[in-house]
């Protein structure tokens, strides 16, 4: 889709694809070079339970949580060059392209000193992913999935009090059925890959945890 769109750009939309280009390439190949960074990324539907899980990693084995939305969120508020143009791309209505949200990913992950970091919520798309993985040139440690049935996560997502103003039985169904169609064929390449672990995310809290921890045990020598 963006290379449909980058070839009938206006001269102002290609200088911005330009410092797109530029913006990239300032890490391409640099920072995740070191043997002691450790990736996960955590999957998960919208009321899958990962929210809640990434705060009990974060808090029991010391990693970082980054968010692709936080992220995009930040730089924009941040009033940066790079901040106008992603807001200039979503106002138009446009996806900002993958390549931009993996140079914030790595920008933050390279401004951190710590070496094992959850990067939630990415990749959403196979675009996403092939992106990531071009870029860096490598695959994330391991990949956590919270597989959960879609009414415990539509009961969840109405349930909340933080929920979004806009929550309701139909919007909710809409967005768990465009994680399935963008994202599991993310799940699905990593489980072929041997790198996926599912969670079952219909159980009690606690339940989950054990889950987790039952995984990240075989690691810990890897990341701690």
């Amino acid at each position: 889709m963006w290379r449909q769109i980058s070839s009938h750009l206006s001269p102002l939309l290609q200088t911005r694809n330009s410092l797109l280009h530029t913006y990239v390439n300032q890490v391409q190949g640099g920072i995740l070079k070191e043997k002691s960074q450790f990736i996960a990324f955590v999957l998960g539907g919208p009321g899958s339970g990962k929210g809640t899980q990434c705060e009990k990693i974060v808090e029991t084995y010391g990693f970082t949580h980054l968010s692709a939305g936080d992220l995009l969120r930040h730089e924009i508020s941040s009033k940066s060059e790079n901040g106008s143009m992603i807001l200039e791309i979503i106002k138009e209505g446009k996806i900002v392209p993958s390549e931009v949200t993996v140079k914030l990913i790595l920008k933050s992950i390279s401004s951190t000193h710590n070496h094992k970091f959850l990067i939630d919520g990415f990749p959403r798309t196979e675009e996403n992913r092939v992106a990531y993985e071009r870029i860096i040139g490598a695959e994330p440690n391991l990949v956590l999935f919270f597989d959960c049935p879609e009414e415990v996560m539509v009961k969840r997502i109405l349930n909340r009090k933080q929920g979004r103003i806009d929550d309701n039985d139909e919007t909710v169904k809409t967005r768990l059925k465009v994680f399935k169609e963008l994202s599991l064929p993310v799940v699905k390449y990593y489980s072929k890959k041997g790198i996926l672990h599912t969670i079952n995310g219909d159980r009690t809290e606690d339940e989950i945890s054990n889950q987790v921890r039952e995984v990240l045990s075989a690691y810990e020598p890897i990341f701690r």
